[in-house]
């Protein structure tokens, strides 16, 4: 009579494939997880650029260049995140800055930083129409 059981070499390798199985999911995890982070930070900066286009909106197109041209502003909400705006004279061409020359139009740039690296930036026109 023939014994049915697995060999040790059946054995070996069914926990090799097993561990891989492991490995590769724990892989597949921290690259899940890693990217999720990315996601977050991403958010955070779209948010926050919402928040200053919010704010052109509601300023007076006179006020714009005195209010948001103040250099890099630390958000007190966010740690680790800075914006900086900018704000300047754009031709009636839109493309064209004009440094002197007032102008109906100005551009709005926003860009965030997290730690000193970019994360993500914007800009928009507004007229004084």
């Amino acid at each position: 009579m023939k014994k049915q059981a697995f060999t040790l070499i059946e054995v070996l390798i069914a926990i090799i494939l097993v561990g891989l199985a492991i490995a590769s999911l724990l892989g597949a995890n921290l690259a899940f997880t890693r990217a999720n982070g990315s996601g977050a930070q991403l958010s955070t900066a779209e948010f926050l650029i919402e928040q200053i286009r919010e704010q052109t909106v509601t300023t007076l197109f006179a006020d714009l260049a005195t209010k948001f041209n103040t250099g890099e502003f630390v958000p007190t909400s966010y740690p680790g995140y800075s914006q900086k705006t900018t704000v300047e004279y754009v031709a009636s061409d839109l493309h064209t800055v004009s440094a002197s020359t007032p102008t109906p139009f100005r551009r709005i740039t926003v860009e965030i930083r997290l730690n000193n690296k970019t994360i993500s930036s914007a800009c928009w026109l507004r007229a004084s129409y």
